[in-house]
This record gives structure tokens, sequence and C-alpha cells, in this order.
């Protein structure tokens, strides 16, 4: 928004027949300019308030009805002629009604007898014939029970000797001593980070089937699942480093500041890897500095895709080796902001979008070097008049006006706008990113802060595993309890097979060699 000069409106004199022509013109072109002042803050405060509440109480989809974006429909006055429209690749319709339940989940037979008064045929009299039965499905669930694990251990002694007592010993647990199973840690920091479930909301659902635990109990089960997942962690994070190209966003995130005696605002940091390293990692800061982002990224080398924030400028400045991918939906934010106050140049941009898009739709599910050869081939044209008609633009309208935000950023941030062209795998925009900070976004809501910087570092752990899972398509609560059972026993050295993406393949090895050995069966 800009900023105007606020002072009062000059009060007219008593008596204006006192004063010569030449005074009576200066005073009139005073108050023009202060006019013009007010028009500009309230143009700005109006548009302002638009967007503050369309955020607050409206869609907030960025969709736009055809026609406004020159696809089609009316076209708002002095648009020309729209653009013709482009079709669009028609998608897949979803499948109606009932479909049919996974063949996966175990089946319980329940028999209903036919009355004997109906088994005897009312003709001839003579008793009917089993022929077939039929059978129709209903999805059942069993809730979830506890359960005591008594881990017995036999004990041996000598009888001659009185002395030697032998004893079983238990097996490397991931929490020492610790009173909850595998089981039920994994399904705690999953009912908190996948569920987005506050501990003592959990400790309510645990009090309902007599077990009574406290919150701080389950908080330290958390640290303590967290201190043992951590060296797995901190592979994952060199597995990220290692891509060639990596997107990252943050989102803010409240915690207790016991020493200022309130709630500050620290950041959760999303970077994703690329396909070869399909995880995501979370990092926590106490504040919004560079600082952390220039920490985390210092030995990665590639493409960076973020949005205008000046941290990543300073991680480039640093390290010319990380190249700059920009975010095409940031800048079709601006624009689509600026559609009420100038509709004709905002649509005109959107539709120049829009194409790109478009484009991106139909290289969709292609290989790296097929999206980039239908790249250069179809969407750098609609770059080349995009950029065309931008400088035909410059200097036409406001700086600070909500048109000229919206040149501004997409004129400055332009070569890296323009950068997913160079390469396949590169995305036109950094949605990946953002998604990936929907579920703190949402956990938010629900646990409101963090209780203290730990706890902001133990958040950021527990989602890069949630979500790691996730994009590689597994259960959290199956990986987490399968891996607090096998991190003890596992060597330094293999402990990378325990991360997500390895886990998720073992997985579907297992799953294939089972169903091969049913097959031949």
């Amino acid at each position: 928004m800009s900023k105007v000069h606020d002072r009062a409106a000059p009060a007219p004199p008593d008596d204006l027949e006192s004063f010569s022509r030449e005074t009576l013109i200066a005073l009139v072109r005073e108050q023009f300019t202060h006019v013009g002042e007010l028009n500009r803050k309230i143009a700005a405060l109006t548009h302002e308030l638009a967007r503050m509440r369309r955020w607050r109480f409206g869609k907030r989809s960025e969709k736009v009805t055809k026609g406004t974006d020159g696809a089609e429909g009316p076209v708002p006055a002095g648009a020309g002629t729209p653009d013709p429209p482009i079709p669009k690749p028609r998608r897949k319709a979803r499948p109606h009604g009932r479909q049919r339940l996974p063949e996966h989940l175990p089946r319980m037979r329940v028999l209903h007898e036919i009355p004997d008064a109906e088994r005897t045929c009312p003709g001839c009299q003579q008793a009917m014939t089993l022929i077939g039965e039929e059978i129709s499905e209903q999805l059942d669930i069993v809730p979830a029970t506890l359960r005591v694990l008594q881990h017995v251990r036999p004990k041996l002694a000598c009888r001659h000797c009185q002395d030697r007592v032998v004893v079983a010993p238990l097996p490397p647990q991931a929490v020492e001593k610790c009173l909850a199973s595998p089981g039920l840690l994994a399904h705690v920091v999953t009912s908190k980070y996948a569920d987005h479930l506050p501990l003592n909301r959990l400790a309510g659902i645990l009090a309902r089937q007599g077990v009574a635990l406290t919150r701080s109990t389950l908080c330290g089960w958390v640290g303590a699942t967290v201190a043992a997942i951590d060296p797995l962690y901190e592979l994952m994070k060199q597995d990220v480093l290692a891509s060639s190209y990596l997107r990252a966003d943050d989102t803010p995130v409240r915690y207790l500041d016991p020493p200022r005696d309130r709630t500050s605002t620290g950041h959760l940091w999303a970077y994703l890897g690329d396909r070869a390293h399909p995880h995501v990692v979370y990092d926590f800061s106490s504040d919004w500095s560079n600082t952390w982002p220039l920490r985390f990224l210092e030995p990665f080398t590639g493409y960076l895709q973020g949005d205008a924030y000046k941290g990543w400028d300073a991680v480039h400045a640093r390290n010319p080796r990380v190249v700059e991918v920009g975010c095409m939906a940031h800048a079709r934010r601006y624009w689509f902001d600026a559609k009420d106050t100038d509709p004709v140049r905002a649509m005109k941009a959107i539709s120049f979008i829009r194409q790109l898009y478009d484009v991106e739709d139909e290289a969709r599910d292609m290989p790296p070097e097929g999206r980039k050869h239908l790249r250069q081939m179809k969407a750098a044209p609609v770059l080349a008049e995009f950029r065309t008609w931008l400088d035909n633009q410059a200097g036409s309208f406001l700086p600070k006006s909500p048109i000229g935000q919206a040149w501004t950023y997409t004129n400055n941030q332009w070569s890296a706008l323009a950068r997913y062209l160079e390469h396949g795998e590169l995305e036109i925009d950094n949605n990946g990113a953002e998604r990936a900070l929907r579920p703190v976004a949402l956990g938010r809501v629900n646990w409101m802060f963090a209780g203290n910087q730990e706890g902001g570092r133990r958040a950021a752990i527990l989602y890069s595993f949630v979500q790691s899972c996730k994009r590689n398509g597994i259960d959290p609560l199956r990986y987490f309890t399968d891996v607090l059972v096998r991190l003890p026993t596992r060597p330094q050295r293999d402990l990378a097979s325990l991360l997500p993406r390895s886990w998720a393949v073992r997985s579907a090895a297992t799953a294939e060699g089972l169903a091969l050995a049913g097959g031949g069966a």
C-alpha cells in the first residue's frame, strides 16, 4: 500500500476576494494535489479492505469465470478482441455408484439361515437344494483397543552352585524403560502430527478405555520418540540436500517463550526433494531471519524454487551454484488481486498465465525430456508474447497501485519465472511446497502453539517423517511401528534403509513376493 502524506486539508480563507489571482490559482492547485493524494489513499485502502474481506470471509480460490481471462464469454470494455479459446484435455470422469470394498480387508462371514418353513417347495413338497448364495458387503470398524504386552523372561538357576541365575534378555527398545510399546508410541505421534489431534484430546480418548495418562506423560513419549529417530532425520536431511532440484516455503508457528513471558513467532520451513530423493524435510526457526535457510542450504547446489522472500536472495548471493526458480502462482496472485481495479490488463496477464498452465496440463504425465521439449515448443512463445506485453505496459500505472505491484513483481522475477523451461523436472510453480505446509496449518488450528523452541524442533522432525510417508504412499502408523521395532538392532551403516523411501520400496517388494508365493501355491 502506498504511503501518502497525511495532513489536514488546507482551510479556505475567510475572504477569498482579498487574494490575488495567482494566490487563488496556487490555492486551487494545492487543493487538487491534496484531493489526488486522498483519492490514491482511498483506492489503496479500498483494495486492501476488499482483499482482506475476501481472505477472511470469501472463497480462497483464485478461479476466474470464463470470459474474464481471455478465454471466452463477455469481454470487459476496452479489452479488444478476446484470445481464441485453447482446448483443454478432457479429464477422466470419476466412476459413479458404490465401489467394491478393498480386497485386502479381512472378511467375516455372517450367515443368515433360511427359515425351516421356506426350505420345502410349496409345489411338490420336496426339500429344496442349495444352489448358491448371495453376498452383500458392509464396511465395519473395530474400535482401537488397548492391551498389555507381558514380556515373560524365563529364569534358570543351578541347583548345585546356588549362586548362578540366568534370565532371558529383553529385546533392545527404541525407548528404554518406557511404559508404551512401539505400537502405542507410533499411535501417539501419528495421532498428533498426521491426524492433528492435540495430546489432551488423545489423553481423553485413552481415559474412556480406562487408562489414565496425563498430557505430560504423552508429551514425554513424543520427546523420547524424537530422540530415537533423530539420526534418521539427519540422514533424511542429507538425502534431500543431495537433490538437484529443491522446493522450499515456510509458515509461521507460535511457541511459548518463558524468558519473555509470552508467545513468540517462529517458522517451520518445508524442503521438498526431487524425484530421486522423494522426502520432505522441515526445519524449525525461532524467527524469520535468513540465518536459517542459509544454514540449512549451505551444502546444497542446484535449482531452488521459492517465492520472493528475501532470505532466498541471500542464499543465491552466497552460493552462485544455487539457481533461482520462480513461482508463477505467486505472480498470478498479484494479477488476480488487481482485477477489481484494472480488470482489462489484469485479465490479459491472467490469460497469458492460463495458457502456460494449459501446456503444463498437457505435459503432466510426460517424462522430463518430453516436458522440456513441449514447453520449448508451446510455452516459450507464450512467454515471449507475455514479455512484450509487459514491456508495453511499463510506466502506464502508479507503481504502488495493485496493477503496478503485479507488474513490478512479474518484471523483477521474470528470469526466475521463465527458468522452468530449462529442465523438464522443474515445476512452473511452488504449489508443491505450499501443499506440504497445509498439514502444519491444520495442526496449528488444534494445538495453537508449541510448548517451547524444542517443541518446535520436535514438530519439524515428526512432520518430516509423516509427510515423507504420505509422499511415498505409505501409512505413517505402520512405518513408525515397524521402524521403532527395527531401529535398536539396526547398525549405523544400515540406517538409510529405514528412511521412508527405502522402507516403501522394501514393503512393496515384500508384498509382491507374498503375492507371487500365494499365486504359486
